[in-house]
């Protein structure tokens, strides 16, 4: 595998992770609040581990690049899940609801694609 591939995969593990496994209460439901602690706590844990992920596929010589990857996606991050958590459905029985948890993702996921094009510059 190489190291594309590598980061790639790293970063969809800590997508899954910090999102649906370590995220608390408190950070869903701060997400429509905008500048609340608790969804910039959620979006720093992103950054980081987004940050980690880069280092440790660039190593040393990548490391203020993988910082500033990290910063970039945790104001992505911040920002895509203030918009769904605000304004898309918040209903899990209706489609609509879906298509909006489906686009929040996609935009997580087109995140990750533009950092990793970033690193092959």
């Amino acid at each position: 595998m190489g190291p594309e591939i590598f980061l790639l995969l790293m970063l969809q593990i800590k997508h899954w992770y910090i999102d649906f496994v370590d995220q608390t209460d408190k950070e869903i439901q701060s997400k429509k609040i905008y500048g609340d602690k608790f969804g910039i706590l959620h979006s720093i844990k992103h950054g980081a581990a987004t940050a980690v992920c880069v280092e440790i596929v660039l190593g040393f010589p990548g490391f203020f690049f993988a910082i500033l990857m990290g910063l970039l996606d945790s104001v992505i991050h911040y920002h895509v899940d203030y918009v769904k958590s605000t304004y898309g459905c918040s209903d899990q029985d209706k489609k609509l609801f879906w298509a909006h948890f489906g686009l929040d993702q996609l935009a997580h996921q087109i995140t990750y694609i533009a950092i990793l094009g970033m690193t092959l510059l």
